[in-house]
């Protein structure tokens, strides 16, 4: 199967009228936005996958294209793992992370998803897997008020969920969320690499008595591992870190160093499947849980969801993103059932997105 076209999809999709994360300005009250990639073959087959976009959509739409997709065409479909490889060497001197990164994440999950397809068989199944369907945590955009972050707990709590991370820094809204989940539910904080190690080590301080099950990504530089190694030995939270790291080796480092309790890697953000595979052995040789970051709800959002039910272990859990936009890339084909995401049965990543939602919310 040779690859004939890579095309990129930008989609923008609106929060709901009234919602919470519009009335935050939360990606300046627009709503979310992330870009689907399809890879086609000659044998018409195609593959959908994901690049992680926010603000940076734009630039990682032109490394798509003008990068990723002139190298990918007349190269074999079937060859994801060696073919990634190649694309890393060649692309190397810009970055190792960033917007090249995530447009090669995007190419290596549509390619997975072409293996699938053309083997009649789930990527899971591929790995050597299988799972129906796998817990998932709640994470709330930030609200910053209070009131809004109890009401954003509130909504996931009774939708099902028994874990909730939230995107707050300030104590009030973090006790707000504690009262309203109660004690017993699982709460999780991600700062969003905000502070040095000495701020660190005041700010967890202040968090300590509201149990939490991780405090995310509190360090500034993120890759500062021998600092969130030293805070995790002084700061009687569990630590979570990775969304911004990349490539096996950089997850291997951030491990080995002992900074974690739970690593994040993000798969539209870190070299796709092939790579998100790779990191579930290296943390299971270091007794590290695997939680992977999944802050979007395209193909990206199924390739952990494969990737974990084919590798993760019973602690592992998928990060569901719980915003109220207008509509999602697969419609509500694709949603959280009493704080559980169904693993998908059909081949490849098992569902493609909704041409509708491409017609309504692509930007060109």
């Amino acid at each position: 199967m040779i690859i004939t076209r890579v095309d990129a999809f930008p989609l923008r999709i609106p929060f709901a009228p009234g919602s919470a994360s519009r009335a935050a300005g939360r990606e300046d009250g627009t709503g979310v936005g992330s870009l689907l990639v399809r890879v086609a073959t000659d044998a018409g087959i195609e593959g959908w996958g994901e690049a992680f976009g926010l603000a940076a959509l734009p630039v990682t739409r032109r490394a798509v294209e003008d990068l990723v997709s002139p190298l990918c065409i007349g190269q074999d479909a079937a060859r994801a793992a060696p073919l990634a490889d190649e694309l890393q060497r060649r692309l190397h001197a810009f970055g190792r992370g960033g917007p090249v990164t995530h447009a090669l994440s995007a190419v290596d999950i549509a390619l997975w998803d072409i293996a699938g397809k053309a083997a009649g068989l789930p990527v899971h199944r591929l790995l050597g897997g299988a799972a129906g369907s796998l817990p998932c945590y709640a994470s709330l955009d930030p609200y910053g008020d209070p009131a809004a972050v109890g009401a954003g707990v509130r909504a996931a709590v009774d939708a099902g969920f028994t874990a909730v991370k939230l995107h707050e820094r300030d104590l009030p809204a973090v006790r707000a969320a504690r009262a309203e989940a109660g004690p017993l539910r699982a709460l999780m904080l991600d700062v969003n690499c905000p502070w040095t190690l000495p701020e660190a080590v005041k700010r967890a301080a202040l968090f300590r008595d509201l149990r939490l099950a991780w405090l995310e990504e509190p360090l500034w530089p993120p890759e500062d591992y021998a600092g969130l190694a030293e805070l995790r030995a002084r700061c009687g939270i569990p630590l979570a870190a990775g969304e911004n790291a990349a490539t096996p080796l950089e997850f291997d480092r951030l491990m080995a160093a002992g900074a974690v309790d739970f690593v994040q890697p993000s798969p539209a953000k870190m070299g796709g499947v092939t790579a998100l595979a790779a990191v579930f052995p290296l943390a299971a040789a270091r007794g590290v849980t695997v939680m992977p970051h999944t802050f979007y709800h395209g193909p990206g959002l199924l390739a952990a969801i494969h990737v974990t039910a084919a590798l993760g272990t019973a602690s592992s859990m998928i990060e569901w993103r719980l915003t109220d936009v207008e509509s999602y890339p697969y419609g509500s084909a694709v949603r959280p059932v009493d704080g559980r995401l169904a693993v998908p049965q059909a081949p490849g990543l098992g569902i493609d997105p909704d041409p509708a939602v491409l017609r309504e919310f692509s930007g060109g």
